[in-house]
């Protein structure tokens, strides 16, 4: 049964338009409450920087406590940090207030379970089955009640540094932060400037409503200037709540996900403490694919979601997984994908082995790919009439040579056109084909 409310990270949607209102949060919270923690218990709410994060903040704290829960309230820390803090405190299930990496217009609210996970989809179909109830008020003598975390950020911070060994200094290092005036702004400098690194920050002056503008991993233009210009030796870009990674090296070139999986990959093959097949999904870069099985390391792929990577590591018991925007998942360090932890496991294969970013990504080739987004108003049928047939012909084409992945976001009312293939100039030419197939249809 198709999930009517969560997508594949959450509830997402704009602000003031349902289900993004008030008056939803609150019910959500109830709803949640009752699946997750029928008899009372803690929460631990967090948020990125947007200006509604105050309004989603009150509403979910009041359906929680209204509830006979009580709350913990962790203010603007990432996503990863909620996770994690949801752990630590011992709280019976954390709550992010994030929309990732979209505009501030947008928000949205995830869910973690006791161990810092995401839920199940079994768990979401069964907290949209209590939304269709009112939200309930307990008795004064079952209510909850609310705490703020003042230093949660601080518990945050020192976690993350406890991921690396505690030699690991960046003394002499050069590197430009980018924390997309997110939820990390405060936390990925203090981390770095704490083992010795000298920063440049970027995207770290939030207003509530700068975040991801023009700034952050799904904007790296800035980034890769900014490193060239002041001539650092690297650069971070993370996303408005953090859980995202991609790096930029000192000559401005991206190093995405998928370089960086394979650098962290390679690096714990050759000190033999790699378990499991690496995880990627149907968007990673055949080059990856390839390079992997060069040094004798399985890859599989999952479907598009690090929820799903996820759930492929546990399956195979990996370790090591992620996507080509930057979610990594380092499961011998964290249990949620996070862009500062992920970024410190790179700078650990760089200091180690005293070879540059650059040089450590080199080892992967990157086939051309094209990503097409189509915005629709409703989700045409992918698999059949002028969509299937334009697929099946650029499949005939490509052949051996090349790969189609089409599939509707969880997260944008869009359908992503991906070709991959050795020619770019075809990539592009065939994607455009399809893409025009599927506007045509919607």
């Amino acid at each position: 049964m198709a999930r009517k409310f969560f997508g594949t990270d959450g509830i997402r949607g704009t602000v003031g338009e349902e289900p993004l209102t008030a008056e939803f949060a609150l019910r959500l919270a109830s709803a949640a409450a009752r699946v997750l923690a029928p008899n009372g218990g803690t929460v631990a709410i967090g948020k990125d920087t947007r200006v509604s994060g105050y309004m989603f903040e009150s509403a979910l704290e009041a359906g929680f406590v209204a509830a006979g829960m009580d709350v913990l309230l962790l203010g603007p820390l990432p996503t990863p940090g909620i996770a994690y803090l949801t752990r630590s405190l011992g709280a019976d299930l954390g709550v992010v207030i994030s929309a990732s990496h979209n505009a501030y217009q947008d928000n949205g609210i995830k869910f973690f379970d006791r161990q810092g996970r995401k839920l199940s989809d079994e768990i979401e179909h069964a907290i949209e089955a209590k939304l269709l109830e009112p939200a309930i008020t307990k008795p004064s003598e079952l209510l909850g009640k609310a705490h703020r975390i003042d230093n949660a950020r601080v518990q945050y911070q020192w976690f993350a540094l406890s991921t690396v060994h505690s030699e690991l200094r960046l003394d002499g290092m050069k590197i430009v932060i980018d924390c997309s005036n997110g939820a990390g702004y405060k936390v990925a400098p203090r981390v770095l400037a704490e083992l010795g690194a000298d920063l440049v920050p970027i995207g770290c002056s939030p207003n509530g409503k700068n975040i991801n503008a023009d700034c952050g991993s799904t904007h790296p233009e800035l980034l890769q200037a900014t490193v060239k210009g002041v001539k650092a030796d690297l650069g971070i870009a993370l996303d408005g709540d953090g859980d995202r990674l991609v790096m930029v090296d000192h000559n401005g070139a991206i190093v995405d996900g998928d370089q960086l999986l394979y650098v962290l990959a390679t690096e714990r093959n050759r000190q033999g403490t790699l378990s499991g097949p690496v995880v990627g999904t149907l968007m990673s870069n055949l080059g990856l694919e390839k390079a992997l099985g060069e040094l004798g390391i399985k890859f599989l792929r999952a479907n598009v979601g690090d929820r799903y990577v996820l759930e492929m590591l546990q399956q195979y018991d990996g370790i090591l997984g992620g996507e080509t925007s930057g979610h990594l998942l380092c499961l011998d360090k964290t249990t949620t994908g996070d862009g500062l932890v992920s970024a410190l496991q790179v700078l650990t294969v760089l200091r180690e082995s005293g070879r540059s970013l650059a040089e450590l990504a080199s080892g992967m080739p990157r086939y051309p790919q094209t990503l097409v987004n189509v915005r629709v108003a409703a989700t045409p049928d992918l698999e059949a009439g002028p969509i299937r047939e334009a697929v099946q012909a650029v499949e005939a084409q490509l052949g051996e040579r090349g790969r189609v992945v089409l599939r509707a976001s969880g997260t944008e009312p869009v359908v992503r056109v991906m070709v991959e293939g050795e020619n770019e100039s075809e990539v592009g030419e065939v994607a455009d084909r399809i893409a025009a197939a599927v506007k045509t249809a919607a």
